[in-house]
């Protein structure tokens, strides 16, 4: 055995985060890591790797205890955490964060920037990427960056790399590379954790699994024994009732007109969207959604094109004014544009409502803390005290707040751009029933989604971007995998055009 932790407890303050909990992973082998948001996987990895001191238990590596564990030593050990929010710098090289804090000198102490760019040229073709070593890290895209951390992990002399939701931003041939890296460095006798909320994922690329929740230990295996079924029933300790999408008729009475909206990334997209109606944009990485997205919003320019709701033109001169207009947008990027990292849950729920909606000269305390209340119980938000920073939540439980915050202002237009992205089964379900609920409402929802099953789950039609066009519209009855991957890869186009 690699890892044994046994018994491991942690409380902050009068919180008890873990309860007993037991993890082993066997040498050279991959062990998916199962929870929901809020389970407790992150605060086992961070006691794992150093970051925060352990209340109670054991932890054994390579069969010797270790008395207490600090991230120098997890280091030393070989023990490597990629986490799911990046930590690059984007001011330095690539080079110098593949080193940052462990840079190579020579024998006269100082530097060897040549030797550092060699190793991490090495490390790059490896992983199959044409990135110069040499390049700013800020003018990288996000699949270069996720790419990035990998190498950091497999630069030095790991036994044992932690893997955070590494695919979030990847696409599907850079997870396949991904996969095949994992695959090669369990030959070399390297063992990784892996921690996804993608289920297909998990069963792909894992040997074994342990399931957390609420704190604490619920079962661990092998994969080869149970199916998606089972492991979600394992996670979120009930049956999943699917809820289904309303797919009957819908009133042909458009709410929100899309005219001609082009910019730098996105040309001549026009669309409606009815009233009770889901329509579920997609298509490849880098085909413009994320710029069209904020578009919408009115967060990224526009060198043409207008939007209507309700027959009324949208002033699209700014944020504000389309908020006034009725649509609210749920960011893809929490970290950087979802959360205020100095503000509680409470504040962070209710910033957009006194914004936006409040008329009077003071915030009425007790009105507050019923509507956060009201909304920490209808999305289901994990939070101990509305006063503690949101940083404390989990990552699935700071874009719950987002959504609730945005719930509150009751607009007639939703624009989610990858709402369920790092959020566990559980979550997913509780979010896809809002979205429907406000289809029942007579609200519009268009929700930017890169995941089939979700499109599936919660979509009318469904839009198919390639190269920043409108490729196509599908229907209800043509939404199949199959279908969307033809039109995003422009495979229509290359026919017509040979």
């Amino acid at each position: 055995m690699l890892l044994e932790m046994k018994n491991i407890s942690k409380f902050f303050g009068p919180v008890k985060a873990l309860s007993g909990v037991d993890f082993s992973v066997q040498r050279a082998s991959i062990h998916g890591l199962l929870g929901e948001n809020g389970a407790g996987k992150s605060t086992l990895m961070n006691i794992l790797s150093g970051t925060i001191p352990l209340s109670e238990g054991d932890i054994y590596f390579q069969d010797e205890k270790i008395d207490e564990m600090t991230t120098n030593k997890s280091k030393k050990l070989g023990i490597r955490f990629i986490h799911q929010e990046l930590n690059l710098i984007n001011d330095l090289k690539v080079y110098e964060n593949l080193f940052l804090s462990e840079e190579i000198k020579n024998k006269f102490g100082f530097l060897d920037k040549k030797a550092m760019i060699e190793k991490s040229r090495e490390i790059i073709k490896k992983l199959k990427m044409t990135i110069n070593p040499e390049e700013i890290v800020e003018y990288l895209d996000m699949p270069q960056k996720q790419m990035i951390e990998i190498a950091k992990a497999l630069l030095f002399d790991s036994k044992l790399i932690i893997m955070d939701e590494p695919t979030t931003a990847l696409t599907n041939k850079e997870i396949d590379s991904l996969f095949d890296i994992m695959r090669f460095l369990k030959e070399e006798g390297v063992s990784i954790i892996y921690i996804s909320h993608k289920m297909p994922e998990l069963f792909s690329i894992c040997d074994d699994y342990t399931v957390l929740r609420d704190g604490r230990f619920i079962q661990t295996g092998k994969f080869s024994d149970i199916n998606e079924k089972m492991a979600t029933e394992l996670l979120v300790g009930r049956k999943l009732v699917e809820d289904e999408l309303e797919a009957g008729e819908i009133p042909d009475i458009p709410l929100l007109k899309v005219n001609n909206f082009s910019g730098k990334t996105f040309k001549n997209i026009s669309f409606d969207v009815k009233k009770g109606e889901i329509i579920a944009i997609t298509g490849l990485y880098g085909d413009g959604r994320a710029e069209f997205a904020e578009a919408l919003f009115g967060a990224y320019p526009l060198d043409e094109g207008e939007m209507y709701l309700n027959d009324k033109k949208v002033n699209m001169s700014s944020i504000k004014n389309v908020i006034a207009s009725g649509i609210s947008l749920v960011p893809r990027n929490r970290k950087e544009k979802g959360i205020i990292k100095d503000l509680s849950i409470q504040d962070n729920l209710s910033i957009a409502f006194f914004k936006n909606m409040h008329k009077k000269l003071f915030i009425n305390k007790n009105e507050e803390t019923e509507r956060y209340n009201k909304n920490k119980e209808l999305i289901n938000i994990k939070a101990d005290n509305p006063s503690d920073l949101i940083t404390s939540l989990s990552g699935g439980n700071q874009q719950k707040v987002i959504i609730s915050r945005w719930l509150e202002l009751d607009s007639d237009v939703y624009i989610l751009d990858n709402p369920t992205q790092g959020i566990d089964v559980g979550a997913k379900f509780e979010i896809y029933k809002i979205m429907h609920n406000l289809a029942a409402a007579g609200k519009s929802v268009v929700v930017f989604s890169s995941e089939f099953p979700e499109i599936w789950k919660t979509s009318h039609r469904c839009i198919v971007m390639y190269k920043g066009n409108i490729n196509t519209i599908l229907d209800r009855e043509n939404l199949t995998e199959e279908n969307i991957m033809y039109y995003a890869t422009g495979s229509n186009l290359e026919v017509k055009n040979d």
